[in-house]
This record gives structure tokens, sequence and C-alpha cells, in this order.
């Protein structure tokens, strides 16, 4: 399955326009706890729908192996040439991530706005392309988008639907709540910390 030319437009019109209100200018509070309690420590780490990159260049400037990958190339232009200006090393993709396979599997997965922005009917298929991405026993660091509304992008992501959608048989759920993270735009994210578990 591939991601439709008139999406991967659509999100290229938005960087392009920069018509982009889910961007909250700066790294998401959640990966700073994250970094900052140890939970999550230098590794490789994918960060798929990476945007403009800002916890890309976070990543990367706390000593992180980083590859980002969007759709759009203009978001990753952009990023690519920040890394540059910082000085900041880092691999950006440009790809579609219903089809991209990796060279290696990763040790962690930072998910924070590639979930929401497909459809729900996809789902199951950019989740078996996270199992694939995932070293046995890495951690999938993920914000899923409260909206409690229709339609979409952004796509609410029902936490029951999400215990679905990664399943116990193949993730750790925590026994903790989640982190919950507003969002400048009004909305929140609950953010877990899964384990990938070993067939």
């Amino acid at each position: 399955m591939t991601i439709p030319e008139h999406i991967l437009d659509f999100w290229e019109r938005r960087y392009l326009d920069d018509d982009t209100p889910w961007d909250r200018g700066d790294v998401s509070p959640a990966l700073t706890h994250w970094l900052e309690s140890g939970v999550l420590q230098p590794c490789q780490i994918l960060v798929p729908g990476c945007g403009r990159g800002y916890e890309v260049v976070e990543l990367a400037r706390r000593g992180f192996d980083v590859v980002g990958v969007d759709v759009a190339p203009a978001a990753v232009a952009g990023l690519q040439r920040r890394l540059v200006d910082l000085g900041f090393a880092a691999q950006v993709v440009c790809a579609d991530l219903l089809k991209w396979e990796p060279e290696q599997t990763f040790d962690a997965i930072y998910e924070q706005t590639c979930l929401c922005a497909i459809a729900p009917a996809v789902w199951p298929v950019y989740g078996r392309q996270l199992r694939r991405w995932l070293r046995p026993d890495g951690s999938l660091f993920a914000l899923f988008m409260q909206t409690h509304a229709p339609g979409g992008p952004p796509y609410h992501c029902d936490i029951g639907h999400m215990r679905e959608l990664f399943e116990e048989s193949h993730w750790g759920w925590p026994d903790s709540a989640p982190l919950v993270v507003p969002h400048p735009s009004g909305i929140r994210e609950f953010a877990y910390a899964l384990r990938h578990r070993v067939d």
C-alpha cells in the first residue's frame, strides 16, 4: 500500500503555504520529559512524520543517532538546512512511510504526529510498519492525539482503539496513567512509552 498522490500533494502544499496549525514551534513537552527523566537515552531512534523536525534537532543535539522521515519535500529540505545551520548531524529522508524500509531496525521510535495524520483505515498498515522498524524489546514513544471530533487530519486517537491497534500480544503498555500534553491548538495528547514485545 502507498499514500495516494493527492495526499502527498496535500502535505507538501501545507508546508509550502506555512499552513501548519499542528506545529507547536518547539520540542514537545513529552519528549523533554522522557529525556530529562532518563527513560529515553542516546540510541538509534526514528522520528516518522518528522515535519519541521524540532524533535530531530533536539535528539541530535543530545547525541542520538537520529533518522527523520517525512512525505513532504519542503519539510525535509527545511529540516536539512536547519541541521546544517546548527551544526548537528541527522539523517532526513523524504519517503512514503507506508512502503519505506530502512536498512536497519531502531532501538526506539518517537511517534508524535504521523499516526494522527493518516486516515484510520490505514492505521493497521502503519502499525505493522512500526513493528518492522523497531527491534524486539525496543521502545515506541507515542503521543496519541485527542481531538474528540470527527474527521481529520488530525484524527482522534481513541485510547481504546489504540489498545486494539497496538495489541498486547505485540506491545507492552505501562500500568501508569499517560502523560497528558496540552497543545497550543486547544487539544491534548496522551503520551505513552510502549515496549515492543519479542515474538
